[in-house]
C-alpha cells in the first residue's frame, strides 16, 4: 500500500479559542505519537484529509506527515467527531515502519449468490461486518471477501472460512459467525407453531391418563 503524504503544520497554538479558530480555516487539530516520541500537536488540511481517508484503503491508509523538518509514516487511529454534523474534529495519528505488526479493522464483504437458499424461499443474513486483523501496514487488505455461493439452509461461515492474504493474521476469534443462511420466517413460525400444538398435545394426553388414573384409585364398587 502506498503513503499518501500531507503536510502538517508543527507548533499549532491550543486551547479551545485557537482550535475553533483551525478549524473555521479548514484544518483539523491532531497529534502524532508512538516510537518513544514526544506527542507532537500539529495541524491538517481538512480537505486533503478527508480524501486520504476516502479512498480505496479508508481509514487504514498510510499516510506519510511532513512537518518540513521531519517525516513522519503513521497511521490514523482516533477520531474526534462533532456530535451532530459528523465532520472530524481532532484525529490521532500513530507513528509506524513498514516492518511492524499492526492491529486494525478490516470490512468484510459477502459475495456470490445463495441460489440453494434463494430457491427456498430463505435468505442469508451477515453477522459480521468487520474483522480485526494483524498485518504490516504495507499489506493491509482493503477489504476480506467471503463467498456465500456453496451455502444452504443451515449453514454458517466462519472467521475461520476467511480466505488471508499472505501476512494477514485474524485476531478475531475463528469461530464468530460472518454469514448464517435461515429460512423464511414464514416456514420458522410455523415450525415453531407446530412444536408448540404437538407439545400441548402430548401434556393434555399425559395429564388425561393422570387424571384417570387418580379417578380410579379414589373410586369404590357400586353395591347392587
Amino acid at each position: 500500500m502506498p503513503e499518501i503524504t500531507l503536510t502538517a503544520e508543527v507548533g499549532r497554538a491550543t486551547g479551545s479559542r485557537a482550535t475553533r479558530r483551525l478549524r473555521k480555516e479548514g484544518k483539523i487539530p491532531a497529534i502524532v505519537y508512538g516510537h518513544g516520541t514526544e506527542p507532537l500537536s500539529v495541524a491538517i488540511d481538512g480537505p486533503a484529509l478527508r480524501v486520504a481517508l476516502t479512498g480505496e484503503s479508508g481509514t487504514n491508509q498510510l499516510l506519510e506527515l511532513d512537518t518540513g523538518s521531519d517525516r513522519y509514516l503513521v497511521l490514523a487511529r482516533s477520531f474526534q467527531r462533532h456530535p451532530v454534523r459528523g465532520t472530524v474534529q481532532h484525529v490521532d495519528f500513530q507513528i509506524t515502519s513498514r516492518d511492524e505488526m499492526v492491529t486494525v479493522e478490516v470490512p468484510v464483504v459477502i459475495t456470490g449468490d445463495a441460489v440453494d437458499v434463494r430457491h427456498a424461499d430463505g435468505g442469508v443474513d451477515q453477522q459480521l461486518f468487520t474483522v480485526s486483523v494483524s498485518a504490516r501496514p504495507g499489506s493491509i487488505p482493503t477489504s476480506l471477501e467471503i463467498d456465500i455461493s456453496a451455502m444452504v439452509i443451515g449453514d454458517v461461515l466462519r472467521v475461520a472460512d476467511l480466505d488471508l492474504p499472505d501476512g494477514v493474521v485474524a485476531d478475531t476469534d475463528p469461530e464468530t459467525a460472518i454469514a448464517v443462511a435461515h429460512a423464511a420466517r414464514a416456514q420458522v413460525l410455523e415450525a415453531e407453531e407446530e412444536g408448540g400444538e404437538e407439545g400441548a398435545a402430548e401434556g393434555v394426553g399425559e395429564d388425561g391418563a393422570a387424571a384417570a388414573g387418580e379417578s380410579g384409585e379414589g373410586s369404590e364398587p357400586t353395591e347392587s
